[in-house]
């Protein structure tokens, strides 16, 4: 009956790989069920027909022999089968959705662009006025955006990348939503799960906040872009805009408040549209009563309660099923464009409450660090303060000095200070402020005692900081003996690749070169990192450290830039070009190794070599095993190029600041209701194309760039780049697709033009990767609780040698966890476990901990690795914001014109209490220009007290509880109805006025 080619030979494609994560499918041990089912069926059902009839083949299966196999594991089998069929038949066309990615006019992604930029220029504009300054941007791109928003006091260039890079995670954690959690009726408010999105959005707030208390800033970031696609979802998937609301549900951000007039799931909801295209499908007492009311969605079946609303669709089985049709807004159509637009309309809205929501419990300058607007890179600092490290401690610290003395009030200025000691056998805490004079406290208290035994915890406090700084950061490590933890360097390497973070490393101890077992340590292993990680091994005397930091000082700076890295080992005589553009400046090259000769040479063919100290060109500082080359600062535009002549190892790195840079991650396309791109967490998978999703910044954002080349390059191998096919995806955003990943270690290269100064330019990233045949699906779908275990599904296949493999974890906060050593995998085929973490019962809310999953082969000639964070937060059972009580308003008659207000003041006071809640714990003047004073905020009723000229009318203040509860009070004086009165203004709060005594004098 059901004779359909295609959809049976991409089943059976699909399973005889047997290639199916943990997300899709318990287990591939019934594979010839599977394949069995197929052919028989196939040849039982010859005729075409609609592909719902496919499914009435199963009447014939009581003629196939099923041997011990059950009926259930067997209908089980069948519903999968025809679900991913069907999904994969009906996903040959694109559409205008609110799709994770891509250049559609209304997706989840330019809605959650719209919403943030919004909110990131009303907080700087809030700044900007506390501050005295002004808030201009001389344009609309993101990196015109943190340069106003930064002010006008520090001079100098500063990057949009930390900004854009935050603004990537959120808008990356979006999309996965329809990639991870597609059939999750909660996270899309499908199926009238009202009640349990909404627990969804509040606990994600609770997280997200909780996580900037403790300054968790890129795990805060992904659970907001996760919550606000199942926001969005609610306005394209209910029928909140047929019911003519235009403003957002605040209920939805508000668990204090009840969800009303749901449809209960015995009333019916929708009339039938044969053509699924009705403009709106809704039964005309639903709109009449008000009932709120969602879609039902099933991609594997299509069953759903007598007379609901499907979510509709060609992916939506239901939407078959009368009533047919959906009510789905995801897309826009000729038949719903209004109700498109309207739904736009109120996501938008409704992203922007929840947002201020977030602003307000965080702070202005929290909130704008959580999105990644600061001046530079973060300075971070891994001492190790052993009994001979004495001398380093005070080098170390004369550079910290230095840099904060130097850089304040620039826009070089660090944006936050890192420290992590480390010792044998202790290490840490990592100390992390974003005051100078607190770091420089912190650095003076450090004292070189203890020890013993040469090799010493530097990996251990690496780790600290490379899961406590943010991505892309500069770490410089100091230390005079190798590492005791060195089991630890497969987890740091991990770490590297996934935070694309620079480790320099400083060693002044004597190198060990030759090892005394696989596993013992050596300098070598810091020289491995260092290269990985784009960073420097500096290997120099106790004498020489001093002059060595001048590295830090270069590095620590707005704006850097890698224009070119190479290696070689062994060393060779070699001519390496690169391409200087007029934005760039303060050029620096260094080369590492021994018995260096080199001459580099100018556009102008103008040359100098190593024994030149001060020439032409440029600067030359040798220490240690470093030479430190700064350029001239004379016109320098153009092609350049070095000659090194060694034999024995070396590196080469070109650095300049520069605002023209780029971002990127390694992605993999995913199916589904919406597709999209997911970024991986580990290494892209050998023998096939690779695609990396690129975001590039220009000088006047990414319109003032032409892109004319990316690819990758192999940092020790031939000079050959291998070319990429490029897609604008918009907004500076460009996948580029990479048929042949070269094998080894790769870098990423761009290479354009830069309009502004018509010069060309290029870029390279500084972090190693490569490929490998192991893959590894892990997904985090909550937080973890203290003192709870915490069960995490991953899955491991190799398209490698079948057998078994080691499996690793490790996490930077030394949870207790347990999973399996090994696993036996099947090429082709994922093999499933669980890892189980359980955070003690005192972790405090708010912290996340890194979490790095690593499997390797027996031989060790192959791995991969999986790294995610999870956050730890404490269940929250306060939902209620702190309420205003206003007590008295003295008006003194404050005159309507207010070119008459200065001889006049006006005074008001309020009492705000927590209930049962967790207490107060700020209170924020917001709007005004008088002054607010309150008592001791641990007190059960706070008064505050506000007192302001007349010529400034409006107050309002907000209270934030001990978990982020905000309440607002809000007072503006009205000419219009006589004596002054009180305006309640409800967007986001509740404000519960009990009480209003007007005084007059």
């Amino acid at each position: 009956m059901c004779d359909f080619p295609p959809l049976l030979a991409f089943i059976y494609a699909f399973f005889s790989s047997c290639s199916l994560p943990v997300c899709l499918v318990p287990s591939c041990q019934h594979r010839s069920l599977f394949l069995g089912v197929i052919f028989q069926v196939s040849h039982v059902c010859k005729s075409p027909s609609a592909v719902k009839q496919w499914w009435d083949c199963r009447l014939h299966f009581s003629r196939i022999h099923w041997s011990h196999h059950s009926w259930e594991t067997l209908r089980l089998t069948m519903t999968l089968l025809l679900g991913i069929a069907l999904l994969a038949w009906t996903l040959s066309g694109p559409t205008v959705a609110f799709v994770p990615i891509g250049g559609g006019l209304s997706t989840h992604i330019s809605i959650t662009r719209t919403a943030l930029l919004q909110k990131v220029k009303e907080t700087c504009q809030a700044v900007a006025e506390a501050s005295g300054y002004e808030f201009k941007p001389t344009g609309s791109s993101p990196e015109e955006l943190v340069q106003a928003c930064l002010g006008p006091t520090a001079t100098g260039d500063v990057s949009g990348a930390k900004f854009i890079y935050a603004l990537q995670e959120i808008y990356i954690q979006n999309g996965l939503v329809d990639h991870y959690f597609v059939n999750s009726v909660p996270h899309h408010f499908n199926s009238e799960a009202f009640l349990e999105g909404r627990s969804l959005i509040t606990q994600g707030m609770a997280a997200i906040k909780a996580n900037i208390r403790k300054e968790n800033f890129q795990a805060a970031r992904e659970t907001l872009g996760r919550v606000l696609h199942t926001l969005q979802d609610f306005y394209s998937h209910s029928n909140w805009v047929e019911l003519d609301n235009t403003e957002p549900y605040i209920n939805l951000i508000r668990p204090d408040l009840p969800l009303e007039n749901l449809a209960d799931k015995d009333t019916a909801t929708c009339s039938d549209c044969a053509s699924g295209t009705c403009p709106n499908p809704i039964l005309p007492n639903i709109l009449k009563e008000k009932k709120l009311t969602s879609g039902y969605m099933g991609i594997f079946s299509s069953d759903k309660p007598k007379g609901k609303c499907s979510h509709g669709g060609a992916s939506d089985l239901t939407s078959t099923a009368v009533p047919r049709g959906g009510i789905s807004k995801d897309e826009r159509r000729s038949d719903n464009v209004a109700l498109h637009n309207a739904a736009v309309n109120v996501a938008t809205a409704a992203s922007l409450e929840l947002l201020q929501d977030i602003r307000l419990a965080a702070g202005d300058n929290d909130f704008l660090r959580m999105m990644g607007i600061a001046r530079s890179s973060v300075l971070s600092f891994v001492i190790d303060t052993t009994g001979s490290m004495s001398d380093d401690i005070d080098d170390a610290r004369e550079a910290a000095y230095g840099i904060i003395d130097s850089k304040k009030g620039t826009q070089d200025e660090p944006s936050e200070y890192i420290l992590v000691p480390f010792n044998d056998p202790s290490f840490g805490p990592l100390i992390r402020t974003t005051d100078p004079n607190k770091m420089k406290s912190e650095i003076s208290k450090l004292t070189a005692n203890d020890g013993g035994d040469t090799p010493e915890m530097c990996l251990s406090g690496l780790q600290l900081a490379l899961t406590g700084a943010p991505a892309s950061s500069d770490i410089y490590v100091f230390t005079d003996a190798t590492a005791k933890d060195i089991d630890l360097k497969d987890t740091i390497d991990a770490l590297i690749r996934i935070t694309k973070s620079r480790v320099s490393f400083f060693m002044t101890g004597a190198s060990s070169r030759r090892r005394r077992s696989l596993r013992a340590a050596s300098f070598d292993d810091y020289k491995d990192l260092a290269l990985v990680s784009g960073g420097q091994a500096i290997q120099v005397s106790k004498k020489q450290l001093s002059q060595a930091t001048d590295v830090i000082f270069d590095t620590s700076t707005s704006a850097l830039v890698t224009v070119l890295q190479r290696a070689r080992n062994p060393g060779k005589q070699e001519t390496f070009p690169f391409t200087l553009d007029q934005s760039l400046k303060n050029i620096t090259i260094y080369i590492t190794g021994t018995s260096i000769i080199f001459t580099l040479t100018n556009p102008a063919g103008m040359t100098q070599n190593q024994d030149q100290a001060s020439g032409q060109l440029a600067t030359i500082q040798t220490v240690g095993n470093l030479r430190r080359i700064r350029l001239n600062s004379e016109k320098h535009t153009g092609a350049w190029k070095i000659q090194i002549n060694s034999n024995q190892p070396y590196t080469l790195k070109v650095t300049g600041q520069s605002t023209i840079a780029f971002i990127y991650n390694f992605v993999e396309s995913f199916k589904g209701p919406h597709p999209g791109y997911a970024v991986l967490s580990g290494r892209p998978q050998a023998g096939q194309p690779a695609s990396l999703m690129l975001s590039v910044m220009g000088r006047k954002g990414p319109s003032s760039l032409s892109i004319g080349e990316v690819g990758l390059v192999m940092v020790s191998g031939p000079e050959a780049v291998t070319s990429g096919t490029m897609t604008d995806m918009g907004n500076g955003d460009i996948l580029v697709t990479v048929n042949t990943v070269p094998e080894g270690e790769f870098v990423v290269i761009l290479k354009g033009t830069d309009k502004v100064s018509n010069s060309h330019f290029q870029r390279q990233s500084t972090t190693q990767m490569s490929v490998s045949k192991v893959n590894i699906q892990t997904v985090v779908d909550s937080s973890l609780e203290p003192g709870k275990a915490f069960k995490l599904p991953f899955s491991v296949m190799t398209q490698g040698s079948s057998g078994s493999y080691s499996i690793s974890a490790r996490n930077d906060r030394n949870f207790p966890m347990s999973y399996p050593n090994s696993l036996t995998l099947t090429t082709g085929e994922y093999t499933n476990a669980t890892l189980t973490i359980t955070p003690p019962d005192s972790t405090q809310s708010g912290i996340d901990a890194t979490l790095t999953i690593e499997a390797k082969s027996t031989e060790g000639a192959d791995s991969n690795y999986a790294v995610l964070r999870l956050s730890v937060v404490t269940k929250i059972t306060d939902f209620t914001p702190p309420l205003c009580n206003l007590v008295t308003v003295l008006p003194d008659d404050c005159p309507a014109d207010l070119s008459q207000c200065k001889p006049f003041h006006w005074q008001l006071s309020a009492n705000l209490t927590d209930g049962n809640g967790t207490g107060i714990e700020s209170i924020t003047l917001r709007q005004g220009e008088g002054t607010l004073s309150y008592t001791p905020l641990s007190a059960p009723i706070i008064q505050a007290d506000y007192n302001s000229s007349c010529c400034s009318q409006v107050v309002e203040f907000v209270a934030v509880d001990k978990v982020g509860n905000v309440g607002r009070c809000y007072y503006e004086i009205d000419h219009s109805a006589g004596p002054p009165a009180l305006t309640l203004s409800l967007p986001l709060w509740l404000c519960l006025l009990v009480s209003v005594f007007i005084v007059r004098p």
